[in-house]
């Protein structure tokens, strides 16, 4: 047996990157005040286009994590004094609410609780409890706790009215084949170290022509005016990250030539298997409604961070829980992987599980069940 020279990673974020990316990552940087940048910066926002199926030219690229897309999106189209709506089911349900209050936005937190979905009946009557209400603050998938959050059918509470629906789809941007333009999504915003298979360091922010409309100038570095002005050109307002965007630029080439009804559907299958594996060893999968970039598990007899630290020894890496969930769940990332990738995960899984209960099912009989149905 050859020695283990290195570890999976199955966070989620960061993922790990294509060898089409690492190639892109790997040539000597270019200066950005360049016509190859101008050119290649335009070439990756018409693909970006594609991603989500929009011709608008209205999304802007931040050097900044995914949470920087996020206060740029209480920046940029709430004042303050804003009324608004935060569901908060996670920790980064947690984090809108915060953003928010930090900005001085009137905080209205509405508690799901955590692996549970939003019933949007329930942002319905607070809706109308709150006719001055200016925004609804969701994730689509809370990665915290695996949970998926039904952003299409909220929509159908704001599309006809002033309230922006502002969608974290940190980990669904990439996975899900999003269409937020026909969806009725006012503001979605991406993260690179996700289902776009690159470094950290890199965020998106896509927003519809209501959110347009609101537009504000409190902003300075995260200025979604100054970044779209300039990006529209082919530049950025400063200066920018470019390996990432060069390689953002080959990650999205590679979702488009699978096509993201075809990427999606590849998710659904890891995540449906995954769970059907999971349950074959006896645990429990955590959340009601489960999101399709994530697998989130809790382990009754076991503690989850044994079961981590277990994995690990067999060059599995997955992460813990976060905030009231950390020791209590661990959470096995499908984005960036398919089935090959995904076996590798269960049957270190399935190992680990049977040799504190022997008497556990096949994890990977489940798996592969489930795959080959």
């Amino acid at each position: 047996m050859k020695p283990f020279k290195g570890e999976r990673i199955f966070t989620p974020g960061p993922v790990e990157l294509p060898d089409r990316v690492r190639e892109v990552l790997g040539k000597q940087i270019i200066h950005h005040r360049t016509p190859e940048f101008t050119e290649a910066f335009l070439e990756t926002r018409e693909l970006f286009k594609r991603l989500v199926d929009c011709s608008s030219e209205n999304f802007v690229f931040f050097s900044s994590s995914g949470t920087g897309a996020m206060e740029a999106s209480v920046l940029n189209f709430f004042e303050e004094g804003d009324k608004v709506i935060a569901v908060v089911g996670g920790k980064f349900g947690e984090r809108w609410a915060e953003l928010a209050h930090h900005w001085k936005l009137r905080v209205i937190p509405h508690n799901v609780e955590w692996g549970k979905s939003v019933n949007p009946q329930d942002l319905e009557r607070l809706l109308k409890e709150n006719p001055d209400c200016r925004g609804i603050l969701i994730q689509m998938s809370e990665s915290s706790t695996g949970a998926f959050h039904d952003v299409r059918s909220v929509a159908q509470l704001t599309k006809d009215s002033d309230v922006l629906l502002v969608v974290d789809a940190i980990t669904a941007l990439g996975v899900y084949d999003m269409k937020p333009h026909r969806w009725g999504l006012d503001v979605v915003v991406g993260g690179s170290q996700k289902a776009f298979m690159l470094p950290p360091g890199l965020s998106m922010l896509w927003f519809s022509e209501k959110a347009e409309d609101r537009l504000t100038d409190r902003a300075y570095y995260l200025s979604v005016k100054k970044e779209l002005k300039k990006q529209r050109e082919g530049q950025t307002a400063w200066t920018p990250a470019i390996s990432l965007i060069l390689a953002l630029r080959e990650s999205l080439s590679m979702l488009l030539e699978d096509g993201m009804e075809a990427v999606e559907k590849r998710y659904r299958l890891l995540s449906k298997a995954t769970r059907a594996a999971v349950e074959a060893l006896g645990l429990k999968v955590f959340p009601e409604n489960p999101t399709v970039s994530l697998t989130a598990v809790a382990p009754e007899d076991i503690p989850a961070d044994e079961i981590r630290k277990a994995l690990l020894k067999e060059g599995v890496r997955v992460a813990g829980g976060q905030g009231k969930l950390k020791g209590k769940i661990f959470r096995i990332s499908h984005m960036g992987m398919d089935v090959n990738d995904t076996v590798v995960a269960i049957a270190a899984l399935e190992k680990v599980i049977r040799a504190k209960n022997p008497s556990a099912g096949s994890a990977l009989e489940a798996f592969l069940g489930e795959v080959s149905r």
